[in-house]
C-alpha cells in the first residue's frame, strides 16, 4: 500500500490540462477561462450621473443659488452643447454629464419654476458623477485561470467580450461494474441492489465542469468488461466502480491490464477507500474506485476531482484541509488515513458513530470529512483535528 499523498501525485501526474476552445459568452458560466482575456473599451466610457437631478457647475452650488434649464440629458442621449455660467442641465441617472458641468445636484434638493431652478440648503459635496473609467479601462485584464461565475459573465460582457477563451471540457467515462446492480428505476432481483455511484459521481464532476457519461453497468465477465472499456472510447479519464479488489469476481484490474493499461499503484493506506487503483489506458487516465458506496464518493472527493480539476488548469486542491475542535473523545487510528464522516455544528467536530463504507445515509447527512491520520493517537474532546468540507 501506498499513502493518499502518495496516491494523490500519482493520479496528477496521469494527466495534462486540455486545450482551449472559443466559446459564445452566453454559455461561458462555469467554464474555466483559459487564457487572460483584455477589456475592448471603458466603464463607463465617458462621466455619467448617478443620480436624477440638474447638471451645473460646481463653483456655482450655494444655497437659493438660481440657475436656467437649458436641456436634458438621458441614458442613450446626450445633451451636446455646453453648459456655462448661470445655466443647468436636467439629467438623468446614467446619462452623461454635459460638457462644461461637473456637478449634479439631485432633484429632491431642487425646486423648479418653468424653466427656472432654486438650490435648497443641504446639498452637500457629493458631486454624484461616475467618473469615465471608474469601473475599468481599455487594456483591462480578467486573468487566467479562473471558474467564471455569473458576476465574471456580466463584467466580460461588460468589456465587450462576445467570445471567449476556456478550456475543453474534460470528458469523463464512469464505469460501474457487478452482477449484483441494476439502474434507478429498474426492479431488483431479491440478491440485487440499485447502483447509486455512478450517479453521485456524475452529480460530482458535473459540478465542477466535466462532460461525464454514465456507461451501461458491466457485468463480472471478461466480453462485458472489455465491451464496455470500448464505449469509453475517446474519453480523457474513465473511473470504474467496484471490481477493483482481487476476488474471483474481481476483473477490472486484469481486463484493463489485457487492454494494454500501465498501472500507476494499487491499493492505498485509507479508509474508506484501500482497493484504489489508478494508470493510463491508452489516451485516458483511468482510476479504479471501490464498489462500497461511501468509498467511492470519498475516494472520488480526494482522487478524481484533483485530477480534474488539473485537467481544467485549476490548483488542483478544492478543498484544503482546515481545523477544528472535536466535540467528542476519539480511540487511536489505525495504520491507514481515516476519512471520517462528520458534521460541523456551532464550530465543533462531531463524527458520526457509524463509519461502515456502505451507508450512504451518513455520508448524506455530513457536511465535513474529518481525516485523521496513520496511526494518529487517541484523541479528547476540545482537542484541534483536521477536516475538509464535504
Amino acid at each position: 500500500m501506498i499513502s493518499v499523498e502518495e496516491a494523490r501525485a500519482a493520479v496528477l501526474a496521469l494527466a495534462s490540462p486540455l486545450a482551449v476552445e472559443y466559446v459564445p459568452l452566453r454559455h461561458a458560466a462555469g467554464r474555466v477561462l483559459a487564457q487572460d482575456v483584455v477589456a475592448t473599451r471603458t466603464q463607463p466610457p465617458f462621466a455619467a450621473s448617478s443620480m436624477d437631478g440638474y447638471a451645473l457647475r460646481r463653483d456655482e452650488v450655494e444655497p437659493d443659488a438660481l440657475f436656467k434649464v437649458i436641456g436634458e440629458a438621458a441614458a442613450g442621449h446626450r445633451f451636446d452643447g455646453i453648459v456655462k455660467a448661470g445655466q443647468a442641465v436636467r439629467i438623468f441617472t446614467g446619462a452623461p454629464v454635459p460638457e462644461g458641468a461637473d456637478f449634479v445636484v439631485i432633484q429632491e434638493d431642487v425646486t423648479r419654476r418653468g424653466d427656472l431652478i432654486t438650490l435648497g440648503h443641504n446639498i452637500g459635496d457629493k458631486d454624484n458623477i461616475r467618473p469615465a473609467g471608474g469601473d475599468f479601462k481599455l487594456g483591462q485584464t480578467v486573468s487566467a485561470p479562473q471558474l467564471l461565475r455569473p458576476a465574471d459573465i456580466a463584467l466580460l460582457a461588460a468589456m465587450n467580450i462576445a467570445s471567449v477563451p476556456v478550456t475543453r471540457k474534460p470528458v469523463v467515462a464512469i464505469l460501474a461494474t457487478g452482477d449484483e446492480l441494476v439502474q434507478p428505476g429498474e426492479t431488483p432481483q431479491a440478491d440485487q441492489i440499485v447502483a447509486s455511484n455512478s450517479f453521485g459521481l456524475a452529480a460530482m464532476l458535473d459540478d465542477l465542469g466535466a462532460e461525464t457519461r454514465v456507461l451501461p453497468i458491466a457485468r463480472d465477465t471478461a466480453g462485458s468488461l472489455k465491451q464496455a472499456f470500448t464505449l469509453a472510447q475517446g474519453a480523457d479519464m474513465i473511473v470504474t466502480i467496484g471490481g477493483a479488489s482481487v476476488g474471483d469476481h474481481d476483473l477490472v484490474a486484469p481486463v484493463a491490464a489485457e487492454l494494454g493499461m500501465e498501472q500507476s499503484f494499487y491499493k492505498v493506506a485509507m479508509r474508506p477507500g484501500k482497493p484504489l487503483m489508478a494508470g493510463r489506458l491508452g489516451k485516458m487516465a483511468m482510476i479504479g474506485l471501490p464498489g462500497n458506496p461511501v468509498s467511492a464518493m470519498v475516494c472520488g472527493a480526494v482522487f478524481v476531482v484533483p485530477l480534474l480539476r488539473k485537467m481544467l488548469g485549476l490548483e488542483a486542491d478544492i478543498t484544503p484541509l482546515m481545523s477544528g475542535p472535536l466535540a467528542v473523545d476519539m480511540p487511536a487510528n489505525g495504520p491507514r488515513a481515516h476519512y471520517m464522516r462528520a458534521r460541523l455544528i456551532d464550530g465543533k467536530l462531531y463524527p458520526d458513530t457509524r463509519q461502515d463504507s456502505s451507508l450512504l445515509s451518513v455520508l448524506a447527512v455530513a457536511d465535513v470529512l474529518l481525516v485523521r491520520p496513520v496511526n494518529d493517537p487517541a484523541r479528547t474532546a476540545g482537542e484541534m483535528v483536521s477536516y475538509t468540507p464535504l
